[in-house]
């Protein structure tokens, strides 16, 4: 059964995931040849809705993480191939380098990351050696709360619970670790922030090296990622749910000869 954080999320996130789609099919048509280009100002609209509503999908997951920051950790809106791409709640900044490198290398025609320039190519750099730190931080203090699960405190009140049989005492016990959680779980609320933010710094630092229309293919590229990673993860899921039918059905027909 889903909390009242995961129905409202899990209802923004399918409504999220479908506008982005438009937005990503709005990119993809973007005319790559030079002939009837559009103009830089054109292009850098569209940049910003599609930065706007990655802007919106934060600020809404904040809102819901500072009531149950454990739903986002265990997010039950997304498949499980989703899931096992998650670093602390979300993308990991360094792979929208990849993306850079791998557009950079492509052959399709008039692909506009391949013409980067030698002062594009090293204030990209710059930034991934920049956000590769800030990445290291983030890490380092997410292995922070999780050996503080088990600290001094924390392992005297397992003790302690596991012990205690007098009523009033109990109290007192879920009064301390209730206290305890709190603090490992507003933790967790910060460091899943801090990561967010070096999402959002890793997409803002990219979008400025850029030309407007390499941002237009970056973030297409970003975008189809998602989109196609949540496309395979459903057809995987219903792949599973369909064997399983099929082996209730068929242990089902067993029983009944």
């Amino acid at each position: 059964m889903k909390t009242q954080v995961e129905e409202r999320f899990s209802e923004f996130y399918e409504k999220w995931i479908y506008q982005l789609e438009e937005h990503a099919q709005q990119l993809i048509r973007v005319p790559k040849a030079k002939l009837g280009e559009p103009e830089d100002s054109e292009l850098k609209a569209l940049v910003s809705r599609v930065t706007s509503h990655y802007k919106e999908y934060y600020t809404v997951k904040w809102a819901g993480a500072h009531e149950d920051v454990l739903a986002f950790f265990c997010p039950v809106w997304l498949s499980p191939l989703e899931s096992a791409y998650l670093w602390v709640t979300g993308w990991k900044p360094s792979m929208a380098f990849q993306v850079i490198d791998t557009l950079k290398k492509s052959v399709v025609p008039c692909a506009s990351m391949v013409d980067m320039s030698e002062t594009q190519v090293k204030k990209i750099e710059e930034l991934r050696l920049k956000i590769r730190l800030e990445e290291e931080k983030v890490e380092r203090e997410m292995e922070r709360l999780q050996v503080a699960m088990a600290d001094r405190k924390m392992v005297e009140l397992a003790r302690l619970a596991s012990r205690v049989e007098n009523g009033d005492v109990v109290g007192q016990v879920d009064g301390l670790v209730e206290v305890a959680l709190k603090g490992l779980l507003g933790g967790l609320e910060k460091v899943m922030k801090a990561a967010d933010c070096v999402r959002l710094k890793t997409l803002k630092g990219v979008l400025e090296v850029l030309r407007p229309l390499q941002c237009v293919d970056f973030l297409a590229a970003i975008c189809m990622l998602q989109i196609r990673r949540r496309q395979w993860g459903k057809i995987r899921e219903s792949q599973k749910w369909g064997k399983i039918r099929d082996s209730q059905k068929e242990n089902t027909s067993a029983e009944i000869v």
